[in-house]
């Protein structure tokens, strides 16, 4: 039955070939530095569900160590779907947030959101261990939903029925990082997709840009000055999304060098300081466990990142 399951389960690599998705293909590198990032997800996510006990961490460490990350999101999936899946047997996302995926507990969380996606459900209150990082899920929803029904949902601006305000904010940062694949890190294609939504969605899309901008790179120096003028009166989400990846990094151990100069161009500061930002407005909240808390916890770090722009 678990050879069944994984072969069931197992992704091929080809799906997140840029030019068979039809996203924007432009000169440089950064097509091939996301493309990287999409297949050490696959890489995590075939790992997790083979039968095998040490083949994930085998696999996740012959990988660069920034695209470690996204291995664990991609495990998060796969850990998920079983969990899902095989309810009998639960406890795989726990195990792998407590064992190799320790240090990246974001993107555990926000794997497990694709895993909802994929099952065509929404996730639940449950989807996670952490109080407050658990609704990352809905991000990671977002971005399954715009990476792979691109013209539904960023061509069409189509929400998925029985999605709230609330969790939408969250679906729609997601969004937002799938967007800067879609437009392979192009700031102009970024900011025109954007300006095509509902004026009050592209708060949390600039949030989602962001984050995915300032984890998986692909931007040089001027493209990054570039994207954080463009993001005009919506700079402080641009921000927000960008202190959220360098928490992210830095809990991970790993901050490669795309990082700090995403922290540096785009939040004005360094990625410790973005990323203490993070643990500074968590500060100001009571133990975090609701969406509101989560929502407020957005908006406390765009008040420091407000104040030190001042």
């Amino acid at each position: 039955m678990p050879g069944v399951v994984a072969r069931a389960l197992r992704q091929d690599r080809r799906q997140v070939d840029f030019g068979l998705r039809r996203f924007r293909l432009r000169p440089g590198p950064a097509r091939g530095v996301l493309e990287a990032s999409g297949r050490a997800f696959l890489t995590g996510l075939n790992a997790s569900v083979e039968p095998g006990r040490d083949a994930l961490g085998q696999r996740v460490s012959a990988l660069e160590p920034e695209l470690r990350g996204f291995a664990f999101e991609g495990a998060g999936m796969g850990c998920a779907l079983l969990d899902l899946l095989l309810p009998a047997r639960r406890g795989r996302v726990a195990a792998l947030l407590n064992g190799p995926a320790a240090d990246y507990p974001h993107l555990v969380h926000v794997g497990i959101g694709w895993a909802y996606a994929r099952l065509r459900l929404r996730p639940s209150r449950s989807a996670g261990t952490d109080p407050l990082l658990r609704w990352l899920a809905w991000d990671g929803f977002g971005f399954h939903q715009g990476f792979f029904h691109t013209d539904r949902t960023v061509g069409r601006h189509r929400v998925e029925p029985g999605i709230g305000p609330g969790p939408r904010h969250i679906r729609d940062q997601g969004l937002g990082r799938a967007l800067w694949f879609c437009e392979c890190a192009d700031p102009d294609g970024v900011a025109l997709r954007i300006a095509e939504f509902p004026v009050e969605r592209q708060a949390d899309l600039w949030s989602g840009v962001g984050l995915a901008a300032t984890y998986a790179g692909g931007a040089d120096a001027g493209e990054l000055a570039r994207l954080a003028d463009l993001s005009g009166p919506l700079r402080a989400h641009l921000a927000q999304g960008c202190a959220f990846a360098c928490a992210a990094r830095r809990v991970s151990g790993i901050v490669p060098a795309h990082t700090d100069k995403a922290a540096e161009v785009l939040a004005g500061t360094s990625t410790g300081a973005a990323a203490d930002w993070t643990d500074q407005a968590l500060g100001r909240l009571p133990a975090p466990s609701t969406l509101a808390h989560y929502q407020r916890w957005r908006a406390e770090i765009r008040y420091l990142w407000e104040r030190k722009s001042r």
